[in-house]
């Protein structure tokens, strides 16, 4: 049997904005109607679940794409006016990464999330 990751619970201040968001930023839908949560569907085995609260901590999400994938979310993020940075501290700004002779970044969600995108892990 091969363990995959179904769901993870976000916690947002408006989860209906930051599903919308996190959608809009990555080129997805929003789900419809999933009870209480706002449904982002990432890949045919995950879903982001949007719930609110009113606190909580910051977490760190991140996100292996394709170099076409990073392509069109990266360009979305500039259009955004989004910060992003190529380190998790945000102390690179303005710059990606090239690990593993890949791209990367980092950028915050409205909530204060750590976003990362990676082409290679």
């Amino acid at each position: 049997m091969t363990i995959t990751l179904n769901h993870t619970i976000v916690p947002a201040h408006d989860r209906k904005a930051s599903a919308e968001f996190f959608a809009q930023i990555f080129g997805l839908k929003v789900e419809p109607g999933v009870g209480h949560f706002a449904a982002v569907r990432v890949n045919d085995t995950l879903t982001l679940d949007f719930a609110e609260r009113e606190e909580f901590e910051s977490h760190h999400y991140a996100f292996h794409v394709s170099d076409s994938e990073f392509d069109a979310i990266f360009a979305r993020v500039k259009e955004a006016g989004l910060s992003y940075s190529s380190d998790p501290m945000h102390r690179n700004l303005g710059q990606i990464n090239h690990r593993q002779g890949g791209r990367g970044f980092y950028f915050f969600d409205p909530n204060g999330h750590n976003l990362e995108l990676l082409t290679r892990t």
